[in-house]
C-alpha cells in the first residue's frame, strides 16, 4: 500500500490520536504501547472493552485491532495494524495535522524523522 493508498484518518479519530499518543508527565507514549481501553465492569458488556466511538471507525477500517490477550482489571489495549501504521505515518507527514516537535517521538518511531541521538544520552 502506498501513502497515497492509505485510507484517511476523519477528525475524531485524529483528535483521538492526539490525545491518546500526546506527553503525559514528561513522558511520550510509544505506539507499540497501544491505546489503553477500560472494560465495562456491569451490564451485558461487562468484561468487554470500551470502545471510544472515534476508535469504532478505525476498528472497522482495520486500521486498529483490539489485543486478543485476556485483559488486566484494570482493561486492555488497542494496537495499530500495518494498514493504521501506514495511515498515521501519513498523518504524521503532514506537519499541519501533527505537530512535528509535539509528535515527533512518534514520527521517529515510525522512521519518517533520524532518532534523536541527544534522547539516547
Amino acid at each position: 500500500m502506498t501513502p497515497t493508498d492509505a485510507p484517511l484518518l476523519s477528525p475524531a479519530e485524529r483528535e483521538l490520536i492526539r490525545r491518546e499518543f500526546g506527553r503525559r508527565f514528561g513522558q511520550d507514549p510509544a505506539l507499540a504501547d497501544g491505546i489503553f481501553l477500560r472494560l465495562w465492569r456491569t451490564g451485558p458488556r461487562a468484561g468487554q472493552p470500551k470502545v471510544p466511538k472515534a476508535m469504532e471507525g478505525l476498528i472497522a477500517r482495520g486500521l486498529v485491532a483490539v489485543s486478543a490477550e485476556p485483559p488486566t482489571i484494570l482493561g486492555t489495549r488497542a494496537h495499530f495494524t500495518p494498514a493504521g501504521l501506514e495511515a498515521l505515518r501519513r498523518l504524521l507527514a503532514d506537519r499541519r495535522a501533527m505537530d512535528p516537535e509535539r509528535y515527533g517521538h512518534l514520527r521517529r518511531e515510525l522512521g519518517l524523522d533520524p532518532p534523536d541521538e541527544d534522547r539516547a544520552a
